[in-house]
């Protein structure tokens, strides 16, 4: 954990730490895991415990199980398919408006992000992998500077993310979608609708490899 979020107030840095769990796959969809469970895994309290359950799960990050117990949702084919077309619609228009406000030391943090991709796939490092292609596409769509379609990408992420990571359980790391050098060019020529286009082929193969897993169950 770092300095920084070490110093955010309880409740802050377990809805983080949780966030994260949840995009990242250490929680797979379907399983379900205790509260009291979540207070050892944090060595926190109940009290931040249950407002950051209370957070992710207005986000349709968690769903309420019973006898105390949340689980992350486990979408079926016409869940993804919605999913889907949020993500497409929602991402790469994000990505179109955020070219005009990057520059050199914007497009070096994305490079860095790529970067750390990059190896995490070489050494077959799914959390490595998962990690930096979400903090490449959650900075980039960061600089649009539009909350309302910001807010509704972090959701479809979290709906997104684990489903992902399955596929990674199953597959490995070998042939994963990446058309994030193909986007950085177009950034670097500004042409907006470039970026727009790379950004939707890499979510759109992303999106085929979870299909073909679904159809496959």
């Amino acid at each position: 954990m770092s300095e920084k979020a070490a110093k955010l107030p309880d409740h802050q840095r377990v809805y983080r730490q949780l966030r994260e769990m949840i995009l990242f796959g250490e929680l797979a969809p379907g399983q379900p895991v205790t509260i009291q469970g979540l207070v050892g895994t944090l060595d926190v309290g109940m009290t931040p415990v249950r407002e950051a359950i209370r957070r992710l799960t207005s986000e349709g990050a968690l769903i309420f199980k019973g006898n105390r117990r949340v689980s992350v949702p486990q979408p079926d084919m016409a869940q993804w398919n919605e999913i889907a077309f949020a993500r497409l619609c929602v991402e790469p228009e994000l990505a179109r408006m955020a070219t005009e406000n990057i520059g050199e030391d914007e497009l070096a943090r994305l490079t860095d992000y790529d970067d750390r991709l990059n190896s995490s796939i070489d050494r077959g490092d799914v959390r490595g992998y998962l990690e930096n292609n979400y903090r490449f596409h959650a900075y980039l769509y960061d600089l649009a500077n539009t909350e309302v379609l910001s807010s509704i990408a972090n959701m479809l992420w979290l709906r997104a993310g684990p489903s992902l990571r399955v596929v990674l359980g199953r597959y490995g790391t070998a042939n994963l979608p990446d058309k994030h050098a193909e986007a950085m060019e177009a950034m670097k020529a500004g042409d907006a609708d470039a970026v727009a286009a790379a950004i939707r082929g890499d979510i759109d193969q992303g999106i085929a490899q979870v299909r073909e897993t679904l159809l496959a169950e």
